[in-house]
């Protein structure tokens, strides 16, 4: 297998800290060929508008791998070439982001693809699956996971900002691991960074415009995920970005200058319209969606900390794989 050499930017992290200027390093991609793998038993394992994943198998090895071809909406090559990139950085020593087996080009047409572990179905499929609640321990189990795989990404200099139950792969070893990092960018990458990610799941400084967000984004969709793991659904289903703004305030309380002083120099702030005071003092009713009979007080504790809408007072992941609620893994 060939590698391609490119330069990819080495990272700087800011979470909370200012971006300093970064050195680049040369990056290898490996570069096979799509020759290399059997499509006989293929089949996909989903599409969209940005092209499709397809399961193969390696014709050397027998290993089962997804390999990602773009559509004409989906970036071309030069996408390809980034989310492999992201995704090598993401995944090297992270058992909990699904690992890359660099590009794969069709010799006939040129056209390239992603090669990366086949990492099962996705964690949206299998919650549609799951008959009844989930035990608080599977919960907690799941959230070690995912949080240690954010950490490790996030201590790579890489936002995923497009975590949800749909890019969450639950293998045949029972492990849950992150995948599609094609909405990843790069913390070296100076912002403004655009809005990006999944209606349901995108933080509120992403909704409201926040051009220099970081990697606590990533943070707060593991907390909808979280809730939804409690619950089976998402916590906050708006059906457009102010509506969804309208439903995480409407649980969690609008803010103010003391809790997020950033807010009231929104757009959003400055075109609410009129609310009474009983309605602007209303603080978080989260509590009451989830009663200690199907959350521990830890467990809410934790999910507070990662549903918070300040990010200056979010959780990091580092932070949340500390909390008293792990101290019970089994």
């Amino acid at each position: 297998m060939a590698a391609a050499c490119v330069e990819a930017p080495a990272g700087v992290a800011r979470h909370h800290a200012a971006a300093q200027p970064a050195a680049r390093k040369r990056m290898r991609v490996a570069m096979g060929s799509t020759d290399d793998y059997d499509f006989e038993d293929a089949y996909r394992l989903g599409e969209g508008t940005f092209g499709a994943v397809i399961r193969a198998r390696h014709r050397g090895t027998g290993q089962a791998v997804a390999m990602k071809f773009l559509g004409d909406d989906g970036g071309g090559h030069e996408a390809l070439l980034r989310e492999s990139l992201l995704l090598e950085a993401a995944s090297a020593g992270n058992q909990f982001v699904v690992g890359s087996h660099g590009l794969a080009r069709d010799p006939a047409t040129w056209e390239l693809c992603l090669v990366m572990d086949y990492g099962g179905s996705s964690l949206r499929d299998a919650l549609r699956r799951q008959p009844g609640p989930l035990p608080e321990s599977t919960v907690r189990a799941a959230m070690w996971a995912l949080l240690t795989g954010a950490k490790g990404m996030h201590g790579a200099h890489i936002m995923h900002r497009d975590i949800k139950p749909h890019n969450i792969l639950l293998g045949d070893d029972r492990v849950l691991r992150l995948c599609d990092l094609g909405l990843a960018v790069h913390m070296s990458e100076p912002p403004p960074y655009g809005k990006a990610g999944t209606l349901w799941y995108m933080a509120p400084e992403v909704l409201l415009g926040k051009p220099d967000y970081d990697a606590l984004v990533d943070v707060w969709s593991l907390g909808c995920v979280m809730a939804e793991l409690v619950t089976g659904k998402a916590p906050f289903r708006g059906e457009d970005e102010e509506d969804q703004l309208c439903a995480i305030f409407g649980v969690l309380g609008f803010p103010d200058d003391t809790t997020w002083p950033w807010f009231a120099s929104t757009q959003f702030a400055a075109e609410l319209p009129e609310l009474d005071d009983k309605q602007r003092k209303q603080g978080s009713v989260l509590h009451s969606k989830f009663p200690e009979t199907r959350l521990s007080k830890e467990g809410f504790d934790l999910l507070s900390g990662l549903l918070t809408c300040n990010p200056d007072k979010r959780l990091t992941a580092a932070a949340a794989l500390k909390h008293p609620w792990f101290s019970r893994m089994d």
